[in-house]
Order: structure tokens, then sequence, then C-alpha cells
């Protein structure tokens, strides 16, 4: 099974908590494929059989710049992703009230109008209660990656 890795972080933190994710799928025994620029092209020329996307939330409860233009792309192009089991990992800070998680959100309705299949329910990392993001994602990873093969 191909699993495609998208990031898209303001300080890195979101980064982290992908290629992190990318090591414990590679030893559940994906394939994986980890995009830091993701283009709408670049996902589908990857035919995957999986997606998972790792999100931090800036400003407002904006997208991090570097998932801006995917996000617009998506929504431009709107390529059916019918079927395809997704994950959205969010990254917030509770502090900032109705903008957490906001952007993972956001990315997370557009892959349920491309008709792409939520394999788990999102994850929410909150920066005001943990330090290690990449650990705490680790219980919820391992479920993703049981949906993913069961």
């Amino acid at each position: 099974m191909k699993l495609v890795i998208i990031s898209g972080s303001v300080y890195g933190t979101a980064d982290l908590v992908a290629d992190e994710a990318a090591n414990q799928a590679r030893a559940a025994g994906l394939e994986v494929v980890r995009m830091k620029g993701a283009s709408v092209d670049g996902l589908l020329a990857e035919n995957a059989d999986a997606l998972l996307v790792c999100c931090a939330t800036t400003g407002m409860g904006e997208l991090p710049d570097t998932l801006v233009a995917f996000h617009a792309e998506l929504h431009d192009r709107f390529p059916l992703l019918t079927g395809l089991p997704f994950g959205v990992i969010a990254l917030g800070d509770s502090a900032y009230g109705d903008t957490f998680c906001l952007a993972g959100e956001q990315l997370r309705e557009t892959l349920l109008e491309l008709q792409a299949r939520e394999a788990v329910p999102m994850l929410r990392l909150d920066a005001s209660e943990t330090v290690t993001p990449e650990a705490d994602a680790e219980p919820w990873l391992s479920d993703f990656y049981a949906a993913l093969q069961g």
C-alpha cells in the first residue's frame, strides 16, 4: 500500500510529525512518499492508496504558506478522490479558541468534498498541552495504519 504524506508547517513542528509518521508507516510495512511542497499534479502522479496530511494552523486559523497554493488548487481543479482513505493531523493552540486547528479542519472538509474517505477521525494536537506532538501522535497513527490495512 502506497501512502502519500503531505505536511504544511509554520515552525517545522508539523513537518517533524509528518517525518515521524513516515518512519512509523514504513515500520508498519507501507510504501511512503513524503511531500513537503504539495501540488495536485504531484499527488495524482503518485497514484496513492492513502493520504495523510499533517497541518499546522497559523494566524487566525489560516493554512501555512506551504499549503495555501495546494489547497486553492484542490478547490480550483476539484480532482475527485473517490474512496481514497485519508487522515489529518491538525496542530494548533487551544488558546486561540475558535481557530484551534482550523487549517486542518479546512483540509479535512476539502478532502471530504472531493469524496475521499476519512479512515479515522482527525487528530488535534494542542501546543498548549504538549511539547512532543510527534510522540503524542503515535497511538493515533497506529490506529490510522491499522484502518488502512484492515
